[in-house]
């Protein structure tokens, strides 16, 4: 099979795990028609052109223009296909978030006077973003219940942030919460997050909040429990918009 002909095939096939060829050429940075002359066989790309949709699909150039029976040969479906989800849930826009650690409170159903308090770390890398949110319970509290351990990725989505992630404690269930800024002078995140209770999944409120004291690692970690809106170490305007959203 000709150089053009391969090339034509394993592009079609690398362009279908994506949204479209349009979003293809505008991340990459290509002229539609030129790219559409590639798909179609017309014509081969320049040593840089190549490479750049080599490095945007995460191949080797042989791969490119290889046999597309040995190609497709050559690729796990599975592996493909989680990439391909990873690839499509990270893309830009990136979270409107900087990194750091955030204090994460959460509503508890049946229980308006108390926030489990978490405390969040927020990574930034280029234009990925992740996350671990730790929430651990004070000895003794009486309170009871799973602690939280959670990883994952922060996507942007219409002006929403969301974090999802898996719970490395326990049931390791993913979990989901969707923040935005709160339309206020104060920079503070609110939204919904979905929680399980002993009767199922509950849709709570949720409020973030940066630290900008610089408290240590350590002393974050220690506050991350559930808190009383009455309880001092609570800032004024988590407990003002708690209140609000009872």
């Amino acid at each position: 099979m000709p150089i053009r002909e391969n090339l034509a095939a394993n592009l079609r096939r690398l362009v279908q795990r994506h949204a479209s060829v349009s979003a293809v050429c505008r991340e990459l940075g290509i002229n539609r028609t030129q790219f559409e002359r590639y798909l179609q066989g017309k014509a081969v790309p320049n040593k840089a052109t190549a490479r750049l949709i080599c490095d945007y699909f995460k191949i080797d150039e042989n791969e490119l223009y290889r046999e597309p029976a040995a190609a497709a040969a050559k690729s796990d479906g599975n592996a493909t296909l989680r990439q391909a989800l990873y690839e499509n849930m990270v893309r830009p826009p990136s979270p409107a978030i900087a990194g750091g650690t955030y204090f994460t409170y959460f509503s508890m159903p049946g229980r308006p006077d108390f926030l489990m308090r978490s405390v969040t770390f927020v990574r930034r890398e280029a234009d990925l973003v992740t996350f671990r949110r730790v929430t651990r319970w004070a000895p003794g509290d009486g309170r009871g219940s799973a602690p939280g351990n959670h990883y994952g990725v922060a996507i942007s989505r219409l002006n929403w942030i969301y974090f999802t992630g898996i719970n490395r404690r326990q049931t390791t269930e993913p979990s989901l919460m969707t923040v935005q800024w709160a339309p206020i002078s104060e920079p503070v995140l609110v939204g919904r997050a979905i929680v399980l209770t002993g009767s199922g999944p509950a849709f709570v409120s949720v409020i973030m909040r940066q630290d900008v004291a610089r408290i240590s690692m350590r002393r974050a970690l220690q506050m991350a429990h559930i808190v009383s809106l009455d309880d001092p170490s609570v800032d004024r305007l988590v407990v003002s918009l708690a209140r609000e959203n009872r």
